[in-house]
């Protein structure tokens, strides 16, 4: 399904996207034709990341410096934007921060630092580019990335837990009251995709096979495979998914979710010894 010019004449703007997934996909968008503008705090970063993707693909990458904790800076981005490609046709709110830790040992102003950058920073930027389209009567597609625990919440990173469900429920309202005006809106909720940043911050040392022992599938996912998700949902072959979620993460969460999903660990031997007791448990 990915022909080369799937994407041929989009302009996809990615928050977030001059490192870890967010540059993955980017790249993912340009291999496939589409324009792209990478945003986020450090200039430096984004330039850097600009010339590599220009000389791996050919395509056409502009950095902006982006805070999207401040609106008038994204209506400034997006201005930017139409005025060197035309228009903007997707928006893929990736930024994001975490950081694992008891909650009590929080302040709030690090509750503050996670759900300015992954809630405000959203709901800033759908507000700039949603108002846009909508003036302009333009067909747009808004892909956010959540987490598998936006649904379900999750100990020791409650900060993203409250920012990301807090997308995850922006995405599922706007796509109900956008609909009308050819706006839809879907979300991505990755498990486990290794990256550099986020990697070292989340994962304590020496638990990396324990985390692994948790999927299902019995390894990370990789970038691609997530950027070909990416570029599914805001290719025209996904004009009628709107207000989805999709998780992406081997099964992870649904074996944590599943109550005997832990037995697993149990060996043939024990199974049988299992099947022992329940045959003299219903002889009693």
């Amino acid at each position: 399904m990915f022909q080369k010019d799937l994407l041929k004449g989009k302009t996809i703007f990615i928050t977030g996207g001059g490192t870890g997934l967010g540059r993955s996909m980017g790249k993912r968008f340009l291999e496939l034709g589409a324009n792209l503008v990478i945003a986020s705090r450090k200039l430096d970063v984004l330039e850097n990341t600009a010339r590599e993707l220009i000389s791996e693909t050919g395509g056409d990458v502009l950095p902006i410096a982006l805070d999207v904790r401040n609106y008038k800076e994204v209506e400034n981005a997006l201005g930017r934007c139409v005025d060197t490609f035309g228009q903007v046709d997707v928006l893929l709110n990736n930024a994001a921060g975490n950081f694992v830790s008891p909650t009590e040992a929080l302040s709030h102003k690090a509750f503050d630092v996670i759900t300015d950058i992954v809630l405000k920073g959203s709901y800033n930027t759908t507000l700039a580019f949603g108002k846009h389209w909508i003036q302009k009567q333009q067909i747009a597609r808004v892909l956010n990335i959540v987490t598998t625990y936006a649904s379900t919440g999750s100990g020791f990173v409650v900060p993203s837990a409250i920012a990301k469900s807090g997308v995850q429920t922006l995405t599922r309202s706007l796509a109900v009251e956008w609909a009308k005006y050819g706006i839809t809106m879907n979300a991505i909720a990755p498990g486990p995709f290794p990256t550099e940043g986020a990697w070292n911050r989340l994962l304590p040392p020496g638990l990396e096979e324990k985390f692994i022992e948790r999927i299902p599938l019995n390894r990370v996912g990789d970038h691609i495979e997530l950027a070909n998700l990416a570029v599914f949902l805001v290719s025209d072959q996904s004009q009628y998914i709107n207000g989805e979620t999709v998780t992406i993460d081997g099964g992870e969460w649904l074996k944590g979710a599943g109550e005997f999903n832990f037995l697993d660990v149990l060996s043939p031997g024990e199974w049988k010894e299992m099947e022992r007791q329940v045959r003299q448990a219903n002889k009693n």
